[in-house]
């Protein structure tokens, strides 16, 4: 059994997470923590989860019972503090935070020297069977097509365009050999002119309780070509989480994806 930690374990993600775990037969949930400020400390985590106790008291600090892995879906200066204990005591990661910053990205590039970690800003399998599909599309397509980047989540969310988005932005652009950095295009608002060759726009939504829709649009002279990923409930994301945990444990030290996982790459 793959003995797992969650972080944020009484936010949306992490009570999501504590079902997932419940529900899998190969692992178990041994530690669950909390920002020291959160009312669930010391609560069950179960009962936090909605679920049956499970004898895992929620607690304000990452040290505590022995874990094999982690899943983190927090923020950027959690989810570093916390890379640091698991570097330090070699134990494995899954991250799911999206929006850090260059410098922290490097940080958990350094740390994988030393550990292995699965990241992804999205865990559906669904999704990283999309990034696939993408790449095989702007391959084809080249540059006789123009390229938009949708996506629309809850309202809650709290960074945009999101980090799937633009995951799917980034492997468009590699393959058609463009810098994203470069080419994307995140805002338009009043006389913008004529769309640049070779950029890649986005557009991003943010409504009451939408879980994560996204779609990579490819319109080319008289035809477009639309992938779509609609994801419908959290579950799938926390499922994926799961399995890459139950994943990650047997692999050397190292940085990985959901692609990895798959045998996508």
């Amino acid at each position: 059994m793959t003995r797992i930690a969650v972080s944020g374990a009484s936010g949306r993600m992490g009570r999501t997470l504590i079902e997932a775990i419940n529900t899998d037969g190969n692992s178990e949930l041994v530690h669950a923590f909390e920002q020291p400020s959160c009312d669930q400390i010391g609560m069950d985590a179960g009962a936090v989860a909605g679920l049956t106790p499970l004898n895992v008291l929620v607690t304000d600090s990452i040290d505590g019972p022995m874990f094999d892995v982690l899943i983190e879906f927090t923020t950027p200066s959690a989810t570093l503090s916390h890379l640091q204990f698991c570097r330090q005591h070699r134990r494995c990661m899954v991250i799911g935070t999206t929006g850090l910053a260059e410098e922290q990205q490097v940080m958990l590039k350094a740390a994988s020297k030393d550990i292995a970690i699965l990241q992804a800003p999205n865990m559906s399998a669904g999704i990283n069977l999309t990034l696939k599909l993408l790449q095989v599309a702007a391959q084809a397509l080249g540059d006789s097509v123009d390229v938009e980047v949708i996506e629309a989540h809850h309202r809650h969310k709290v960074d945009a365009p999101s980090g799937t988005a633009l995951r799917m932005g980034e492997v468009v652009a590699q393959a058609l050999g463009r810098d994203l950095d470069t080419h994307g295009v995140f805002a338009r608002h009043g006389l913008t002119g004529a769309r640049e060759p070779k950029t890649i726009g986005f557009s991003t939504i943010r409504a009451s309780d939408i879980v994560g829709e996204h779609t990579v649009m490819f319109a080319g002279p008289g035809e477009r070509i639309e992938i779509t990923h609609r994801a419908t409930s959290r579950m799938t994301f926390a499922a994926g989480a799961v399995r890459a945990a139950n994943w990650i444990v047997e692999q050397p030290p190292g940085l990985y994806d959901v692609q990895d996982l798959l045998g996508l790459n």
